[in-house]
């Protein structure tokens, strides 16, 4: 897997703009990625330093369509923390 495949977006949400108070960062990440993968892909496209990456598998809702029950995908989301100081400027306006 590329470095730059491992991101897929970032997370805008309400409890993402909490978090960007203390420091951490919200993506959307590839399924196969790992957290070293997440931490040289962060570093190299947003040039800031890393502490910390948390990984989660966020589960697939069932949806019903019709008489069926469908299962969305499972995803993954990384919860970025960086070095005291440094902040990605692609959040700031959001």
């Amino acid at each position: 897997m590329h470095l730059y495949e491992a991101l897929r977006r970032p997370l805008i949400t309400e409890k993402s703009a909490l978090l960007q108070a203390q420091g951490k960062y919200v993506f959307e990440v590839a399924s196969e990625a790992t957290k070293p993968q997440v931490t040289q892909a962060v570093e190299k496209a947003f040039k800031v330093k890393v502490t910390a990456v948390n990984m989660i598998t966020v589960p697939g809702k069932t949806r019903r369509v019709g008489q069926r029950q469908l299962q969305r995908p499972s995803w993954r989301k990384a919860i970025v923390t960086l070095k005291p100081g440094d902040k990605i400027e692609i959040f700031e306006n959001v």
